[in-house]
């Protein structure tokens, strides 16, 4: 008889311990929605998200809108009906978001800008993302050492391109690449033939590589003739081997004329291969799983009443308010280090990108 009360006692902790269990691994719904597949970086964010958000006991409903905003706004639409507690957002055109921001409030729905600001509304709790100014800097600063102008060299001729109007990042690394650019370009050191400055004339809609193929191939002919171009500021690898692409077109990257020095970001797979091969100069590396887990520590204490760790409550200012963001270091990559930033981190393994 004792022996029956002892398994039932027994049956009936191990149930609630399992119950306790349950009940502690369902933390609630986070909506991710992303922007596209088609860049690798934003498959790498949303895997590492789901990731951590799982393990930290949250379901997740990751949606990738392939920079289509109508498609995006239903996504987010759809989110909020499936009773997300938080949003995490990376916009397509950070613009278009309020209204359906507004009915995400309504509902008490946390939302997190992830990585691109949202603009134009009082609706965006947090901002997680990396220092995008010094991201430009970076870029910028590559080619500056490469053509070694802190040693009095030049004058070289260099082409300058920028990414997304509709992205907020894309003024931010315009922005810190003129910062380290422009004293050089002022003193003749380094010369924009087309004279095409200002993210009005060098901005690349949607990041896209084969847009930017073209431009390259349009300055190649109308302000390289006789003359060669020696550096081009990319702000991304995807614009970056679009602009090799339209190089390698007329002579470039080969025995007879090396490469001009190319800048880029993300440290995609073919841009890591690129660098190894000697045709991209430089890229920057932004770890994606130190993103993740800052945006689910966001989660967290918002989701527990605490406050979110930030550092930085200046800079980001959406239109309507402050942001409280938290940026996390950019590192620039280039022929000498790729092995230990990339390889030796474990994000990718050397088979990936040899």
């Amino acid at each position: 008889m004792n022996r029956r009360k002892v398994l039932v006692g027994s049956l009936l902790v191990g149930l609630m311990g399992s119950f306790s269990l349950a009940h502690a691994a369902d933390k609630g719904l986070v909506g991710i929605s992303m922007p596209t597949k088609s860049s690798a970086r934003w498959i790498s964010d949303g895997a590492s998200m789901v990731k951590v958000f799982t393990e930290k006991g949250y379901k997740t409903d990751l949606q990738y809108a392939e920079d289509d905003i109508p498609n995006q706004l239903a996504q987010i639409e759809n989110l909020v009906t499936k009773g997300a507690k938080v949003l995490v957002v990376a916009a397509i055109d950070g613009t278009t978001l309020s209204d359906v921001l507004q009915k995400a409030a309504d509902k008490g729905i946390k939302v997190i800008a992830y990585d691109r600001l949202i603009k134009g509304s009082k609706n965006v709790d947090y901002y997680a993302t990396f220092d995008n100014f010094q991201v430009g800097v970076l870029q910028a600063g590559s080619l500056v050492d490469a053509l070694k102008l802190k040693e009095g060299k030049g004058p070289f001729n260099i082409e300058l391109f920028g990414g997304s109007p509709d992205d907020n990042n894309a003024f931010f690394f315009y922005d810190g690449a003129m910062s380290v650019l422009d004293p050089y370009i002022k003193s003749g050191k380094l010369v924009v033939r087309s004279k095409q400055m200002g993210m009005k004339q060098v901005g690349t809609l949607r990041w896209d590589g084969a847009v930017a193929q073209a431009r390259m191939d349009n300055l190649l002919s109308a302000f390289y003739g006789k003359e060669k171009v020696h550096a081009v500021l990319s702000p991304y690898d995807g614009l970056s081997i679009g602009i090799l692409s339209s190089l390698k077109g007329v002579g470039y990257c080969s025995a007879q004329q090396p490469c001009p020095y190319v800048s880029g970001q993300d440290a995609e797979v073919q841009s890591i291969k690129s660098i190894i091969k000697g045709e991209q100069y430089s890229t920057v590396f932004k770890d994606t799983r130190e993103l993740a887990k800052v945006t689910v520590g966001m989660v967290d204490a918002m989701l527990s009443g605490k406050k979110p760790t930030v550092n930085d409550t200046k800079t980001y200012n959406n239109g309507i308010k402050v942001v409280p963001s938290y940026l996390l270091k950019p590192v620039s990559v280039d022929k000498t280090n790729w092995k230990k930033i990339v390889v030796d981190s474990g994000y990718y393994t050397e088979a990936q990108v040899k």
